[in-house]
């Protein structure tokens, strides 16, 4: 394999839409999503109104790549060999000597395996590994809280609450019922919550299909939501962008199962057809369905025996692991905590900053310093590396943390977004992630500082 990755190697290149395609304004997602999963959970469920409190400072606590354990209600942050780095009881900080009293002198999370070898959901723990869910995180925490406050045992029972709230405001009719908080909430003020496309990505990905690219988008969203948001980061002839569209891939069962599981559907109306789809024969703009069918389909548009296939996502779950593991595709990861670690910000997101209301008009939060979900926390530290400690605390020693390592071990290249590698020229040759190579390799622009103090050290 080559050590270097070129887009225009490549056959066919195929996007994520949420958080890789179009970047949402985190804070203000972040907040609209915690609202709506609490309101759930006070509303019909009659937990405590406490869950709607919120200081801008709580939100240090919402960072992406926590597992929460729900038999015990613990929160961890995990080493690349499954260690305990940090934990937390609902949202307190567990000592070190507590961590070694949980999980033993090793400090050994036992379903390591299971979520490393898969990413698999499971009935016993949760990894948040993206915005969507990710203030989901802060909630937990706060139930935890709650029950303890009230004497209540902890245990996964409180979790059925939490699917509840989800899919109350996710559910893939809610946007067209305006149900819930969320979808009413976007379609009201898109303006708020989502950044629109650059200039420079709508003329890259034009520049894509002039040098004949196979463009394609994969999203689990719904059709309608993505059509709004298509519509708005943009513009309205987005359609004519992309060969194939395909909406509700419910991912990454898309990657993972067999056609007979999951075929594709057409729609109508937005609503999808109830007879499945033998194949897909041309491009368009589809629901649901499955690798294998869309791998030939691919084979049929590019004329090739293997069209090769370059991925943009945000999920390791859902996008760049099951991607690479089962399609064999190159995959480009869009790492949003890399500018929160001394990678500059394109030009595009300090253009869209500036656009933001006045400070006056931003509210409370803003004011008094609420946290970006894509920045380093007090609480959990580094999304890239942390400090080991040993028992007694004499010993400490940096290791990456299981976040950091999957980016490496399953992704070609990491990037912060999009924006950040659209004028570059197709045939511009990104250094690609090798275990050969130092762990900086394959961060473009550059690597997150604690990366690279960590390889200074370890030199």
């Amino acid at each position: 394999m080559s050590e270097y990755f070129s887009l225009s190697d490549c056959d066919v290149i195929g996007f994520d839409l949420d958080h890789t395609l179009c970047r949402y304004r985190l804070k203000e997602t972040s907040r609209l999503i915690y609202e709506s999963f609490a309101r759930y959970l006070v509303e019909h469920k009659g937990y405590d109104k406490d869950l709607l409190n919120l200081t801008p400072t709580t939100w240090d606590f919402c960072f992406k790549g926590l597992v929460v354990d729900l038999e015990d209600g613990n929160i961890v942050k995990l080493a690349e060999d499954g260690t305990v780095l940090r934990a937390t009881h609902g949202t307190n900080d567990l000592s070190t000597e507590e961590i070694i009293k949980h999980y033993g002198p090793q400090r050994e999370w036992k379903h390591f395996n299971s979520l490393n070898t898969s990413f698999t959901r499971s009935a016993k723990y949760y990894f948040y590994d993206n915005y969507f869910d990710l203030p989901g995180a802060l909630l937990c925490g706060k139930v935890v809280d709650m029950l303890l406050k009230r004497g209540n045992e902890v245990n996964s029972e409180f979790w059925k609450d939490m699917v509840a709230a989800i899919d109350h405001n996710y559910n893939t009719s809610a946007f067209k019922e305006d149900a819930g908080t969320y979808f009413p909430s976007i379609k009201r003020d898109p303006g708020r919550y989502l950044q629109p496309c650059s200039d420079s990505v709508k003329t890259w990905l034009r520049s894509m299909k002039t040098a004949g690219k196979v463009l394609i988008l994969i999203t689990s969203s719904h059709s309608d939501y993505c059509r709004l948001i298509c519509d708005y980061i943009l513009g309205k002839d987005f359609e004519e962008l992309f060969d194939v569209i395909i909406t509700n891939a419910l991912k990454p069962g898309f990657f993972s199962l067999v056609p007979q599981q999951r075929p594709f559907r057409t729609l109508v109306n937005d609503v999808e057809e109830t007879e499945g789809l033998p194949s897909l024969d041309k491009p368009g703009w589809y629901s649901q369905g499955n690798w294998p069918h869309l791998h030939e389909l691919l084979k049929t548009i590019t004329g090739k025996p293997e069209p090769k296939v370059a991925y943009f996502g945000d999920s390791m779950r859902s996008d760049v692991f099951p991607a690479t593991t089962f399609g064999k595709w190159e995959t480009v990861m869009i790492v949003e905590e890399m500018e929160g670690e001394g990678v500059p910000k394109s030009d595009t997101a300090m253009s869209n900053e500036s656009q933001e209301e006045p400070q006056e008009k931003r509210g409370k939060f803003e004011d008094q310093g609420m946290k970006s979900p894509s920045a380093v926390s007090n609480q959990w530290g580094s999304y890239f590396v942390d400090v080991h400690r040993s028992g007694g605390g004499d010993e400490e020693h940096q290791k990456l943390t299981w976040c950091c390592h999957c980016i490496h071990t399953y992704s070609t290249m990491a990037i912060p977004s999009v924006e950040h590698i659209a004028d570059l020229p197709l045939d511009y040759k990104f250094p690609r992630f090798s275990p050969d190579k130092p762990c900086t390799v394959g961060y473009y622009p550059r690597p997150p500082d604690s990366v690279l103090k960590r390889c200074e050290e370890m030199s």
